[in-house]
């Protein structure tokens, strides 16, 4: 592909809880809003019933399913559409792949078939979480590491901090570190060194280190990046996409109660529903699987159309202001502190999700 070619995407159409019945939708619905892009729609064709130009059907006769174990998706189901999408990024026929399949399969997959950038061990998922400052707090690792090193931390920090200088025109984001508290002394072992090597990195001109943040920073919006192990990241995750659930159930019980109640719901409602569409979590549907030699994008599994559309404009985001290049370009400048990274036995893939 030429710097002047459209952006393609390989989306995993058979893929996530609801397969066709939301991505075609979705992937209509994105071509409707950038008339420059280019689908290849990775499916069983029979099934599609797909006529848009400007998306190509792409077949394949195997889907993972949500359940799969991982080995099953890497060593079994060599034609599903997970691994025919992922393939089109190594044979340069799309800038990205976008599957809201299988988590574990998925990172399995994508390594095995794209690898690491050189200098990075493991890749992470990484997110936006809503803040209260209206916008998106990174957070990584999600879910694909849950066992990491310091080295390992300050890896995710570079890569992290590529991710939101391409996609939010931010030159130097700030980089928390993921605490039981902000001073330097508290935390375990490995938060103490990973604090270390971040303060290293931003003396070195590597990082823009903030320090020691605690939980609800992500929420405040104290820094634009969060880094963090993967279980402590996907309950964080979790928690948050809760948020926007809770307030609708609020919303729900209320009006179905007395009088007084509906009242009081009704004149709250303008509030409740604006900070309902902020903290909604299918407005920032969409993980970078950062560290690997081509761009993937992880939507949730339980994704609507809308929120699967929004994975979408991430991958072509991403593509369109060369999120790659500038993950490259990071890891280069980083260099001498990434070489002192443990090489450690590989952490268990995360949960299918």
């Amino acid at each position: 592909m030429t710097e002047t070619a459209p952006i393609t995407l390989a989306v995993d159409c058979m893929g996530g809880d609801h397969g066709l019945r939301v991505t075609l939708p979705a992937c209509q619905q994105f071509l409707s809003r950038h008339p420059d892009a280019r689908l290849l729609l990775v499916g069983k064709p029979e099934l599609m019933g797909w006529v848009d130009p400007r998306g190509q059907v792409v077949a394949a006769t195997e889907v993972v399913e949500m359940d799969d174990a991982v080995e099953v998706a890497l060593r079994k189901k060599k034609d599903s559409s997970m691994r025919v999408a992922i393939e089109q990024v190594r044979a340069g026929r799309a800038h990205a792949a976008v599957s809201a399949g299988n988590t574990g399969a998925l990172m399995a997959v994508a390594r095995y078939l794209l690898k690491t950038l050189e200098g990075i061990d493991r890749p992470a998922i990484a997110t936006q979480m809503p803040n209260a400052r209206g916008g998106g707090t990174t957070v990584l690792d999600l879910g694909a590491n849950v066992d990491c090193s310091a080295e390992h931390l300050l890896q995710f920090a570079v890569m992290g901090s590529a991710l939101v200088s391409a996609l939010q025109d931010t030159s130097n984001p700030s980089v928390g570190l993921l605490n039981i508290g902000e001073e330097v002394i508290k935390g375990s072992e490995v938060i103490k060194k990973a604090g270390e090597l971040l303060r290293s990195a931003s003396n070195s001109g590597d990082l823009n280190f903030f320090g020691n943040v605690e939980g609800n920073d992500i929420f405040k919006g104290t820094t634009d990046i969060v880094v963090c192990d993967g279980f402590v990241g996907n309950v964080a995750l979790k928690a948050s996409e809760g948020l926007a659930t809770m307030v609708g159930g609020f919303l729900k019980a209320e009006f179905s109660r007395n009088i007084f109640t509906k009242i009081a719901a009704i004149v709250a409602l303008p509030v409740l529903s604006a900070f309902k569409n902020r903290v909604d979590h299918r407005r920032y549907n969409g993980a970078a699987l950062l560290g690997l030699r081509g761009l993937v994008f992880k939507s949730h599994g339980s994704a609507d159309a809308m929120a699967f559309e929004q994975a979408l404009e991430r991958a072509y985001d991403a593509a369109r202001h060369q999120l790659l290049d500038r993950v490259r370009t990071r890891i280069a400048h980083a260099a001498p502190l990434l070489a002192h990274a443990v090489q450690v036995p590989d952490a268990p893939t995360a949960n299918p999700t």
